[in-house]
């Protein structure tokens, strides 16, 4: 907390410093060192919260700036910058995007831009979907692929975002480079919400060729876990959004339903390998979906599925334990042994 509040203080003195060298007027291209400097810091799983303080601090910087007593008839530079795109002004939010040119500074006012396709004006949208795919281009992939993965961790739940703003983003992903980085930001990443960008990942055919590696080298067990689902059902499911279902209209009762769609996966990798790979894992997550898929898979597995339901039954995860015994207890019903 005391860390938060140390940069929430540096931010808002770099905002206004940023503010005040814009009002003096002296120059048309103000320094933004400090201020990239320090996004650079901050955690993006914050987002929402920064970027209000910035839109803030620098509205009120601005529109506080005192102008030079000998210089009474000038106004403030209106040069715009990173940070009119997220300006009060839907007017000058759209200018500023249209105006912005080379690569974006940093994940985070990259985050800034692809936001802005769930802005509540039409028009901002509008030249965000636009200006979005030439920024990416000019952008290092790592810095893509953290801003991407800040944004689609929650843009299920943007009410405003149009198909067309969708296609956008899934163009960005598309590309080779930001691919490749983006694998690696789900095999590196420690903790965050990586199970679920996976699946949003999985709208696109951008991973496939990525999935095995996620699912033996990712560092969370969740990934490697969702990776290893998707390959033994040869899909890719994730929420597109929800819906209102009623339950009793008599007496207006109902609830929000998650929005659940799947694309085919076209892998190469046998059952076989990927249960013996699975059944290893060091984390008895991924040992459990093994199982589970051992199960389904019993009439085609023979001998091997007799081994590999006997190493489950002695697993020191309980859960994991159960599967291999009920899976014994199916190969003895179908008059299935280590022998066969």
């Amino acid at each position: 907390m005391e860390h938060s509040k140390i940069m929430e203080d540096q931010l808002k003195k770099a905002v206004r410093n940023f503010a005040s060298e814009i009002n003096s007027g002296i120059t048309v291209s103000p320094n933004m060192s400090e201020l990239v400097s320090l996004t650079s810091e901050l955690p993006l799983s914050g987002f929402d919260y920064w970027e209000r303080l910035i839109r803030n601090e620098y509205y009120f910087a601005r529109k506080d700036a005192a102008i030079p007593s000998y210089n009474l008839w000038s106004k403030p530079n209106d040069v715009l910058t990173w940070l009119d795109i997220v300006s009060w002004d839907g007017h000058k939010r759209e200018k500023a995007i249209r105006t912005l040119s080379g690569a974006a500074l940093n994940s985070f006012f990259l985050s800034f831009a692809i936001r802005r396709l769930n802005d509540w004006v039409p028009q901002v949208r509008k030249a965000a979907r636009e200006k979005l795919p030439e920024i990416a281009r000019e952008t290092t992939p790592e810095i893509v692929a953290e801003a991407l993965c800040s944004v689609l961790s929650n843009w299920s739940t943007w009410g405003r975002i149009e198909e067309a703003d969708k296609k956008v983003l899934l163009q960005i992903m598309c590309n080779e480079k930001i691919a490749k980085a983006l694998s690696k930001k789900l095999i590196s990443s420690t903790c965050g919400p990586m199970p679920s960008l996976f699946s949003q990942f999985g709208r696109t055919q951008i991973l496939d060729e990525y999935i095995e590696d996620i699912a033996s080298k990712a560092i969370q067990p969740s990934v490697r876990a969702k990776a290893y689902r998707a390959l033994f059902e040869r899909r890719v499911i994730w929420t597109e959004g929800r819906k209102w279902v009623w339950t009793d209209k008599r007496y207006c009762e109902g609830r929000m339903e998650p929005i659940v769609v799947e694309r085919e996966l076209n892998v190469n990798a046998s059952v076989l390998d990927l249960l013996i790979r699975s059944s290893v894992d060091r984390s008895s997550i991924v040992r459990r979906i093994s199982a589970e898929f051992v199960i389904r898979e019993l009439t085609s597995l023979g001998v091997d599925g007799v081994k590999l339901a006997e190493k489950f039954s002695l697993d020191l995860s309980s859960t994991v334990s159960e599967r291999g015994r009920f899976a014994l207890k199916k190969l003895r019903e179908m008059k299935v042994t280590g022998e066969n």
